[in-house]
């Protein structure tokens, strides 16, 4: 593969998570991503010195537009629900193929050792989308949310325009309480 720009450290991040999305974590090798590189393994441990380090790299964008998302949902949420689901939709397409390598291997998500702090982020979020701590009220956003990422994530070749209203229309209808 040519190398597409001079930043080597972000090529490697890049092809790194194409392949931990399609192939896992574990099943992908640091040799696999040096040689899709035209790089020299060498080259690749310079940059990154375990793939340990790698995946942390590869998490970070993810975990900094976490948290300037729950800034812009603050932000948002006076307009309305949609906007913030709309927003958290965003957030969950452009960090699909991450997405996508935790669901090929769920072990990664114990390697990251981010999680506790996704999820209390995420909590943060359920909280803030119904306004509540109750368990009834908090249920309605993680199926809301929920429901978002998984279309996000799922939806393979389908054109996001095709299913992101849907998508957002449905996250709505399950924010709403019984009536």
């Amino acid at each position: 593969m040519p190398r597409r720009n001079a930043d080597t450290r972000e090529e490697i991040r890049e092809v790194a998570l194409e392949l931990f999305a399609t192939k896992g974590f574990e099943q992908t090798s640091l040799r696999e991503i040096a040689e899709r590189l035209d790089i020299t393994k060498a080259a690749l441990y310079y940059h990154f010195p375990s793939k340990d380090e790698l995946l942390s790299a590869v998490v970070e964008p993810l975990v900094t537009d976490i948290e300037a998302f729950l800034g812009e949902a603050r932000r948002l949420l006076p307009e309305g629900e949609r906007p913030v689901l709309e927003a958290y939709f965003e957030l969950c397409h452009r960090h699909r193929l991450f997405f996508q390598g935790v669901l090929q291997d769920l072990t990664v998500l114990a390697r990251v050792r981010i999680l506790p702090e996704v999820l209390h982020r995420r909590a943060e979020l359920d909280r803030l989308l119904v306004g509540s701590d109750e368990p009834a009220d908090r249920c309605r956003a993680v199926v809301a949310l929920g429901g978002l990422q998984d279309c996000a994530v799922l939806m393979g070749p389908e054109p996001v325009e095709s299913y992101r209203p849907a998508a957002v229309d449905a996250a709505l209808r399950a924010l709403l309480p019984d009536t």
